[in-house]
């Protein structure tokens, strides 16, 4: 791969401006739940440990572009302290003079964390001027924010272009994770696409029948995709102005060689409820007055035999409403397949996007997967086929 690491920079005395993503959930002042920021320790305590000096570069929230007192960087600084287990100096902007100040200052062993980028309208709109002074603080840039890859902004795109630049270790674990399903994959490979919409993931779909073998397809999305076969969903939730486009992409899979999987057997409920009263039918055979709310076991037990067929899976979106049982059944059974065979080293598995994550940790799969990507719509353009002008400026 082209993009470079911390291996390959030299670090020694040098400050270097790391991007990093700590969009932390926070309640009352305080840190709700510090994944985001134990991510990226590995790649601060390795700038340490090389002689670099760590300045952190970080958004939160959606100030548009003025300072907000509730979406201050300074409210995660107790839980960043916490995890890197020292002292971090803040500094109240993250260009002029504080930032300037507080850098100038850093003995060897110092962190800084810079207040919020987006606190400047130029850093959204990729302002060169802004990206040329946060660039003149530091002599190395690294990007530890794959989750932020997507966006063109001035602190991931615009300063990648002014200094010697390299992926952090938590970005270089990504995209290593990611060439590995889709780049250059151990063949076969199956998706598993589940979600409310069809339309949400027109692009999504369309790429991935011409990469992968195998694409199964649940939740609200599968039930487009039966009726424009002429299966009755009864109620169910369904986009039936998209049966064109469901076609299409059937008739794109065909010619590319991809083979569609869709329920075969599905579980039904009159209300949308937990523990609403449900009963397994033949797909064919929903009532006109219920719902399809998961798939059901006939299903599972097929999906599992693709699982085991295949040498990569690559996961996005739920089975079904997975949010309530008993309807998160093929979701959890369906991961906790995929984990055994991880966990048997026949099967690569990465997985991604804000639903999956969920699902998958409410399943207690995750830990059995290969790689789970917390960075959302990062992980979906990328499925997309689609540049991250993020990861690109790391390739000059």
């Amino acid at each position: 791969m082209a993009w470079k690491t911390l291996d390959d920079m030299e670090l020694d005395g040098k400050v270097v401006l790391v991007r990093v993503d700590i969009n932390v959930p926070v309640e009352d002042g305080l840190v709700t739940d510090a994944t985001r920021i134990e991510k990226i320790v590995p790649t601060v305590k390795d700038i340490l440990a090389r002689g670099g000096k760590p300045v952190l570069l970080a958004h939160y929230g959606r100030p548009k572009g003025k300072p907000v007192a509730e979406m201050s960087l300074k409210l995660t600084l107790p839980a960043l302290e916490a995890a890197l287990g020292q002292k971090v100096t803040f500094a109240e902007d993250c260009i002029g003079g504080p930032a300037k100040a507080a850098v100038s200052g850093m003995a060897a062993g110092d962190v800084v964390l810079l207040e919020n980028t987006r606190f400047h309208a130029g850093e959204e709109a990729n302002d060169p001027a802004l990206a040329a002074a946060m660039a003149a603080l530091g002599q190395v840039y690294v990007n530890d924010a794959f989750s932020a890859a997507h966006r063109a902004h001035a602190s991931t795109e615009g300063i990648a272009r002014l200094l010697p630049a390299c992926a952090g270790r938590l970005m270089e674990a990504e995209l290593k994770a990611l060439e590995a399903a889709l780049g250059n994959p151990v063949r076969p490979v199956v998706a598993v696409v589940g979600g409310a919409k069809v339309s949400t993931k027109l692009d999504l779909l369309g790429n991935l029948v011409t990469r992968v073998d195998h694409l199964v397809i649940g939740g609200g999305m599968a039930n487009t995709f039966l009726v424009a076969q002429g299966v009755e969903v009864g109620k169910s939730l369904a986009e039936r102005d998209m049966a064109a486009t469901a076609l299409e992409i059937v008739e794109k899979a065909r010619s590319a060689g991809c083979t569609i999987h869709l329920p075969v057997d599905v579980v039904v409920a009159r209300e949308f409820k937990a523990h609403a009263a449900n009963e397994t039918v033949p797909v064919a055979a929903c009532p006109a007055d219920a719902m399809i709310l998961d798939a059901g076991p006939q299903t599972v037990a097929a999906i599992a035999e693709v699982f085991a067929a295949c040498r990569t899976l690559i996961w996005n979106g739920p089975l079904g409403a997975f949010e309530i049982a008993p309807f998160d059944a093929a979701t959890n059974a369906a991961a906790a397949r995929a984990a055994e065979l991880t966990a048997a080293g026949s099967l690569i598995s990465v997985a991604g996007g804000g639903d999956t994550v969920a699902a998958l940790n409410k399943a207690g799969a995750a830990e059995g997967f290969t790689y789970i990507s917390t960075a959302g719509g990062a992980f979906l353009e990328w499925m997309e086929g689609k540049d991250l002008p993020g990861v690109a400026a790391l390739m000059g």
